[in-house]
Parts: structure tokens; C-alpha cells; sequence
């Protein structure tokens, strides 16, 4: 706790001393532009990884980056979720799941934690989908290469669950919203993002030529001409001509009118892999 303490005082007399603007403009009230949905693991920081100023991300977090279909449980995911969404109206929704995931691995041994974590038990059981995917489609592997599949195939497992929310199907439809699929390595501080076009993680800059294989993902139809999971080039055209403008300088930054170009380099770029 003392650890903790000093570093309240830090804050006090370093960052916010030098940020009372921000925190001013904060306390009327909030803005954020992107919703990150990831693990409740110490090693992952949102906004550490992708250098978002606070205030920038919305965030949940819980074991396994878990999102319930609609209406499966009256958890707080999906409260938050519609918060974000509706009221916030957020443009932009990141799942990211990451390496050595302890949910995941849990989840390949689920039956076994019946027993000496319920709880946990009952929680991993919303991953039922990710879990039977992985038996039925990779049976060949195991150990490490197992668990990074099914680290994989369970952010795809999620950013379908979203789907089944009605303000994010209606908003996705009105082409008003996106969501992205990340997978952050713990190791190497990189991030790989989710192609739908070669239905697999890659890295971002690979997306600008011919992309490089990660998880050899198989087993599933995920692949999709207009997904929603990354921007369809062919809906540029339609967008505001600043933001065709700034999109044809980075063509690896999400398409949104409310969400600045900085902004977007700061959270999508703010990573390793993303330089």
C-alpha cells in the first residue's frame, strides 16, 4: 500500500499539475471515442499500449475479455456496452485479447476448476462457444500453439457476441459504427489486428501489402467482403472529404468523423506494433 500512497502524491504534484486543463474539461463531463474490451490480467494497460490520453478510452475488463450475447446474463458487460454505445455514442470498439491469457487457459480445462473455483467456473462457461470451436477444429495441437488459437479464435468468438446487441447491430448497419479484433503479445510489446480478408491476426502494417500469416486460423466462416470488424475501402468514397483525406495518409487508421486524426494516430498507433 505504501507503494500505492506515494504514487497518489506523485500523481498529485506531477501529472496532474501539469494536466489541470484536461482534468478541469473532464469533470464536466466525458467523451470518450473508443470502447477497449479486454482482460482484467495486471499485464495488460489500454492505455499504456496504445498512449491514449485519459478520458480517450472507454474500458471493460474482465477475465477472458467476455462479452454475453444479449440478454445471456444481467452482468455489467452489456450495460456497459449499451452505455457506450447509446449514450456515449461511440464509433470505434476494440476486443483485445493477449498472449499467456490465464482465462484461456482456464477455459481449456474448464471442468477441471469446478471444483475449487466456482465462480471462475461459471464465469468461463460464456466462452462455451470458444471452447467447442477449439475441441472440434484443433485437435492436432496443444501447449503453447493451442492456447495462442484460442486466445484468437475467442476475440472473434466476442466481436460476435456483439453483434447480438441491438444498438450495435443497428448501428453497425447505419455504418455508424466498427469493431476491431486485437491481440496484444505481451512479450514483445506488438500488436496484431484481425483481417477478415485473409481471416486471421496480422500485423498492421502487413494489412497495406500482402499480409503475413500468425494463427493459421481454420474451422470457421468468419470470412466476410463487408465485414465489420476493420474498414471496407470501398465505403471511403462516402466519407467527409477530410477524412477520405487523412484516411488516404494512413490507411491503417479506422474511418470516423468524431474522432480526430491525432487522436487516432495517439490509440492506434500507440503500440509497437503499430510503429
Amino acid at each position: 500500500m505504501k507503494k500505492l500512497i506515494d504514487g497518489l502524491q506523485k500523481f498529485q504534484t506531477g501529472y496532474y499539475s501539469s494536466h489541470k486543463e484536461l482534468f478541469e474539461e473532464l469533470s464536466h463531463g466525458q467523451q470518450p471515442r473508443i470502447l477497449f474490451i479486454t482482460c482484467s490480467d495486471s499485464r495488460i494497460d489500454p492505455n499504456l499500449i496504445t498512449q491514449a490520453e485519459v478520458g480517450e478510452l472507454f474500458v471493460i475488463r474482465n477475465a477472458g475479455n467476455i462479452i454475453p450475447p444479449f440478454g445471456a446474463t444481467n452482468g455489467g458487460e452489456g450495460a456497459a456496452v449499451e452505455y457506450a454505445i447509446h449514450h456515449l455514442e461511440i464509433e470505434q470498439v476494440i476486443v483485445c485479447g493477449h498472449s499467456h491469457c490465464g482465462a484461456m487457459k482456464g477455459l481449456l480445462k474448464l471442468e477441471s476448476l469446478a471444483a475449487e473455483m466456482p465462480l471462475v467456473y461459471e464465469w468461463l462457461k460464456q466462452a462455451e462457444a470458444t471452447r467447442r470451436l477449439v475441441k472440434d477444429n484443433y485437435g492436432d495441437f496443444e501447449g503453447m500453439e493451442l492456447l495462442e488459437l484460442t486466445v484468437a479464435e475467442n476475440v472473434l468468438n466476442q466481436l460476435e457476441n456483439l453483434h447480438t446487441y441491438p444498438v450495435i447491430r443497428s448501428k453497425v448497419r447505419q455504418g455508424k459504427l466498427a469493431l476491431h479484433g486485437w491481440i496484444y503479445r505481451i512479450e514483445s510489446g506488438e500488436v496484431l489486428a484481425y483481417d477478415p480478408v485473409v481471416h486471421d491476426f496480422v500485423f498492421p502494417h502487413s494489412r497495406l501489402s500482402l499480409p503475413e500469416h500468425e494463427y493459421s486460423l481454420h474451422g470457421n466462416n468468419f470470412i466476410r467482403h463487408h465485414s465489420p470488424f476493420t474498414v471496407d475501402h470501398e465505403s471511403i468514397p462516402s466519407s467527409p472529404p477530410r477524412v477520405k483525406e487523412e484516411y488516404a495518409d494512413n490507411p491503417r487508421l479506422p474511418v470516423g468523423s468524431h474522432i480526430s486524426l491525432e487522436q487516432k494516430q495517439r490509440i492506434y498507433q500507440g503500440s509497437n506494433g503499430y510503429k
